[in-house]
C-alpha cells in the first residue's frame, strides 16, 4: 500500500525566499527523520509565502499508511509558522 499526500502551506511570516526556504527545510527535515518517509516541496518554489509538499509512505498494511500521515498532518498543522490551507490524501 502506498500513501501520498499533498498538503498547501501558508507561511504568513516569510519576507523572503530565505525565510521560507528556513521554514520548509527544518519542517521537511524533522517530519523525514520523526516519521520515516519521503518528503519534498512540490510546488511555489518562487514564492515567499506559499508551499506545497508531498509527503509519501510505503507499507503492507493499509492502516499503518494512514496513521502515519495522519501523524504527519498533525505536526505540520501543529507547527505555529504555518497554516495549512489544503490536504489531500491518495491511496493506491
Amino acid at each position: 500500500m502506498i500513501g501520498f499526500m499533498t498538503l498547501d502551506l501558508h507561511i504568513p511570516q516569510a519576507r523572503s525566499l530565505k525565510d521560507k526556504r528556513h521554514v520548509v527545510k527544518s519542517m521537511v527535515d524533522g517530519i523525514r527523520a520523526k516519521f520515516n518517509v519521503s518528503i519534498a516541496e512540490l510546488d511555489h518554489l518562487d514564492l515567499h509565502q506559499r508551499a506545497t509538499l508531498g509527503v509519501a509512505c510505503v507499507s503492507n498494511d493499509a492502516a499503518h499508511v494512514h496513521r502515519v500521515l495522519e501523524a504527519v498532518r498533525a505536526a505540520i498543522e501543529s507547527r505555529p509558522e504555518v497554516v495549512v490551507c489544503s490536504v489531500a490524501v491518495e491511496m493506491l
